[in-house]
């Protein structure tokens, strides 16, 4: 019997799936479908300050980027922080914890950089009876001006200002929402962890512009003849929010704090992967505004039969089990070695093999066997550098053979050792 719940900083849900601040966690009427259809948590769009009406433009408040099937891979997003009353949030907050006691209910917050700011909204947040909050360091826009969002996010020492007083002015557990903004997000991280934070969450938009309408040579998408910079998110994120999720899961100075990853999660698959490299739970946002409420139905099945596949019977078996494959360029073996390979029987002659190889990389791809056209790997050329397997239309067409220990590297004409050697201890190095 697998199970799937999770408890995440003390909150107990059902299952790791929740709803990232957004849209999607907007207002009662939401959250009520998504606990319906079989989220386990949410993260209540973020709340500002009371009497402080927030201003949105009327639209197109979305720019996309679409693959070639209109897929969305990219979404750009220029909404503001909830412009819905406070007072109306708050009270929706109380009912829907109180129907949905076994669900995560975690309030964004984002306020000015002043203490008796953040003293005044914890003190309503908590009278709601919500499991903890989230501090929103990340929204790339719309918000800067008056000093919060990323504007906040983009400083340790303020993280670790704000995340201290919601420690010493509030019970509920804080969880910081990290901004990818920023050159290194461990810094962020660590001020969270020296505010006494409980959590961070990562990540949240990147900056972007989407493009030019080159038929009117104006940005695109514009609100009347302007546009501007706004929060990237979807699909095409992953491999940015993975990045920096494994930096976080493997920093000694984060004290191992405990991950929400986010961040182009569409699939139990994405889910599995944020979990792999140290997230508790995962947060998903563009994937429900693309698919909506039910996708997590599949989540759920498809997670359960994932960790039965690989005899786990929870999911606390998964959080972090690849972190210690992450590891720094200079500490990766410089004696291991590969070389492509192709599968004749696979091949369907196309030649992208050879273009990508000859154009681009090591002229290591003929284009005759026994005088016809085909295409075989040159191993005195071959670099293993896996651009052919890349562009292959084929799957498993081409794949990379690890050369044995003995076996001669016919490139560099010396035999494969099982020494492991790394940057660090190579006589090239200057500072070995």
């Amino acid at each position: 019997m697998i199970d799937l719940k999770s408890n995440f900083i003390g909150i107990e849900t059902p299952n790791p799936f929740w709803l990232a601040s957004a849209p999607p966690t907007d207002k009662a009427y939401n959250v009520n479908r998504a606990f319906e259809a079989g989220w386990g948590g949410v993260m209540w769009k973020t709340l500002g300050e009371a009497g402080l009406p927030l201003v949105n433009v009327s639209g197109p408040r979305y720019g996309a980027w679409h693959g070639k099937d209109r897929t969305l891979m990219g979404l750009n997003n220029i909404e503001l922080i909830t412009d819905r009353d406070l007072e109306i949030n708050l009270a929706e907050i109380i009912q829907v914890k109180k129907d949905w006691p076994d669900r995560g209910v975690v309030v964004s917050l984002m306020v000015p950089c002043e203490e008796q700011a953040w003293i005044d909204i914890l003190r309503r947040v908590e009278d709601t009876g919500a499991d903890g909050i989230e501090l929103n360091f990340g929204c790339p826009h719309g918000m800067s001006e008056r000093g919060m969002g990323a504007a906040v996010g983009q400083v340790p020492e303020y993280v670790e200002m704000v995340a201290a007083w919601c420690k010493q002015y509030s019970d509920l557990p804080t969880i910081v929402k990290l901004t990818p903004n920023i050159t290194d997000i461990r810094t962020s991280a660590r001020g969270a962890v020296r505010g006494g934070a409980d959590a961070v969450s990562l990540i949240n938009t990147i900056n972007s512009v989407m493009g030019v309408d080159l038929n009117q040579l104006k940005m695109s998408p514009s609100v009347g003849q302007q546009g501007s910079h706004g929060g990237y998110c979807g699909p095409a994120v992953k491999p940015i929010a993975l990045h920096m999720l494994s930096e976080i899961a493997r920093d000694t100075e984060c004290n191992n704090i405990p991950i929400s990853g986010i961040g182009g999660i569409t699939d139990w698959r994405d889910a599995a992967e944020f979990m792999a490299l140290g997230a508790s739970n995962v947060q998903v946002c563009t994937a429900v505004m693309t698919y909506g409420f039910r996708i997590v139905e599949d989540m759920i099945d498809g997670l359960s039969r994932y960790l039965a596949e690989q005899g786990m019977t929870s999911v606390d078996q998964l959080i972090g089990a690849a972190v210690p494959t992450v590891t720094s360029w200079n500490k990766l073996d410089l004696n291991y070695v590969v070389k492509a390979q192709i599968d004749q029987d696979s091949c369907i002659k196309c030649g992208r093999c050879h273009i990508a190889c000859e154009d681009t990389s090591h002229q290591a791809i003929s284009t005759e066997i026994n005088g016809e056209r085909g295409f075989q790997v040159k191993d005195e050329d071959c670099v293993g550098c896996n651009l052919c397997v890349v562009v292959c239309p084929v799957e498993n067409c081409i794949t990379l053979r690890e050369l044995d220990t003995g076996e001669v590297d016919a490139r560099t004409g010396e035999l494969v050792s099982a020494h492991y050697q790394n940057w660090t201890q190579h006589p090239n190095n200057p500072v070995g």
